[in-house]
């Protein structure tokens, strides 16, 4: 089949028939995704556009990657400079790039210090690439500090983990889902994770035993539901880990820079973990880059030559892009236009819950907001909401999930209130 390229007449990059983009799909792809019908060819700003010019609001952002908007002409124009000045290229690891080098100092500065009961001895980035990558970095950190400081035998490290929790696909981090269908028919699974219900200090308390080294959290849930946690239980997990020695590590992927109106989501309650995970908006959207950021002493411990690596971690263009990114989040504030308009949002959203038979609750923070439905079946909404022109997705199954680019402005706002009111007030 032929594919037209670069045809000013083309709005994206083919005239293919959305029918038979879907059918292509379906054919030569997995099909792992429950799909909304609609074929998506340009994106700019908070919007996405389809063959025939429909105009759609963007509200999933590509769960948080899209926090800068789609496309923002900063980044794009970096990473045009990067393309066209021959910097931008993947290059093997044994060799320093200046672009590298310059995105982790960016990231280390950029994080409060961590670990601070190791000292403020600055912080260290270790760059991968999808976020489930940093994940699973963070769980090595914490099981060679288990090994090494704790003198647990090597093989029976223990982390503890919640409920609905949801930190990517691999393997070892599916083993600890309590989402069946993410694990079925996968093993064998990677064993050393114990489950606490998220939000629930005794729980937590009741696991933790000898073998114990670590605790990972997501400060607000996303896929599991869009949970925020009680007042205090972040700060109770970090006065666990103190005192039984354990490492806590944060999963901001979903809810860092910038999404819940903070640059970071436990700045909300000033509890500083002992090592973070940021991803998807680090690079604007435009580039696969995640990172682990930790205390440099826990770094330097747990990582020598031959202990980790990726050969596109970190590569020059995603860091170009990382750069850029980073400047667009400080330089135009959007954490504190992500509180300031989630605000707002809420607000009005909270008003059509109370006049509405289908919401159960309406919980978040920042452009970070899970509408739950009673029903159950959320995705029923959305699709309602696509057939509006407006973007959404469930999570948890139970919940619509509103978290649009952190760019939106008040007219953008008021498209989505007008929606959601159409949907959901009989």
């Amino acid at each position: 089949m032929a594919v037209a390229i670069s045809n000013k007449e083309i709005l994206g990059y083919s005239a293919i028939p959305d029918k038979e983009i879907m059918e292509m799909e379906d054919i030569y792809g997995a099909n792992h995704y429950r799909r909304l019908k609609a074929v998506i060819r340009k994106t700019q700003g908070a919007w996405l556009y389809t063959r025939d010019n429909r105009k759609i609001l963007d509200c999933l952002a590509a769960y948080s990657a899209a926090n800068a908007g789609h496309h923002h002409p900063k980044i794009v124009d970096a990473m045009i400079k990067a393309l066209q000045e021959n910097y931008a290229s993947v290059i093997s690891n044994v060799v320093f790039t200046d672009v590298l080098a310059l995105f982790l100092k960016r990231v280390a500065e950029f994080v409060p210090q961590l670990g601070l009961k190791f000292g403020r001895n600055g912080n260290k980035v270790l760059p991968k690439n999808g976020g489930v990558e940093s994940v699973e970095t963070a769980i090595k950190l914490a099981r060679y500090y288990g090994f090494k400081e704790k003198g647990i035998p090597d093989g029976k490290q223990e982390i503890i983990v919640f409920e609905n929790n949801f930190h990517g696909r691999m393997i070892t981090v599916i083993s600890f889902s309590t989402n069946q269908k993410y694990k079925e028919g996968f093993g064998p699974l990677t064993p050393g994770f114990r489950v606490a219900r998220y939000g629930n200090l005794e729980d937590v308390e009741k696991l933790i035993n000898q073998n114990t080294c670590g605790i990972l959290v997501e400060p607000m849930q996303g896929e599991g539901g869009m949970y925020q946690p009680p007042k205090g239980f972040l700060k109770g997990l970090r006065d666990l880990a103190d005192k039984h020695n354990m490492l806590l590590v944060f999963d901001e992927i979903q809810v860092g820079l910038g999404r819940t109106g903070k640059n970071f989501c436990f700045e909300h309650e000033n509890v500083i973990p002992d090592a973070a995970i940021l991803g998807k908006a680090i690079a604007g959207g435009m580039a696969p880059v995640s990172v682990m950021v930790t205390n440099s002493s826990l770094m330097n411990m747990a990582f020598k030559p031959g202990s980790d690596g990726s050969t596109f971690g970190g590569y020059p263009l995603a860091c170009v892009a990382g750069l850029a990114a980073l400047d667009v989040i400080v330089g135009e504030r959007l954490a504190e236009r992500a509180a300031a308009t989630g605000r707002i949002l809420k607000k009005k959203i909270m008003d059509i819950a109370a006049r509405s038979s289908h919401v159960k609750e309406v919980r978040g923070e920042g452009l970070f907001i899970g509408v739950e439905v009673k029903n159950g079946d959320a995705m029923v909404f959305c699709e309602k909401l696509l057939d509006l022109d407006m973007l959404c997705n469930d999570s948890h199954h139970h919940t619509i999930r509103i978290s649009p680019p952190l760019i939106i402005n008040d007219d953008e706002v008021d498209y989505i209130v007008e929606r959601l009111e159409k949907i959901l007030v009989d």
